[in-house]
């Protein structure tokens, strides 16, 4: 599976083809948008965009660790850490998505196999 990662410049250029928009107005939305996002969530707050997901911080508990170098055992902190919850119409896409992909390498797979052999 060859999977390419999308960068913030990527998104403001895709935005600005699509609507028309000129680039310049597109990255300072866009800016803006990272901006709150990260604010909000620095302050505590989650944010819920419907039909698409929830940032969220997650509150995970203090818990014995290992150095994996040295086998010594470390003591993590309590922390709050930024998450990401996909809505179920983004996770419904995936799964298609995925499902579309592994039929389409199954299929590319048999017929390379019956291509190759000599009946």
């Amino acid at each position: 599976m060859n999977v390419a990662n999308v960068t913030k410049q990527d998104l403001i250029q895709d935005v600005t083809s699509a609507t028309g928009i000129v680039k310049n107005k597109v990255r300072v939305v866009v800016e803006q948008f990272l901006d709150l996002v990260g604010e909000s969530l620095a302050e505590g707050n989650s944010i819920e965009i419907r039909g698409f997901g929830t940032f969220i911080n997650k509150e995970r508990k203090a818990r014995p660790a290992r150095n994996p170098k040295t086998g010594e055992i470390v003591y993590l902190q309590q922390r709050v850490i930024p998450t990401f919850k996909f809505s179920a119409d983004i996770k419904a896409a995936i799964a298609k998505s995925a499902k579309v992909a592994t039929t389409q390498a199954e299929l590319s797979e048999v017929n390379s196999v019956t291509a190759g052999s000599s009946l």
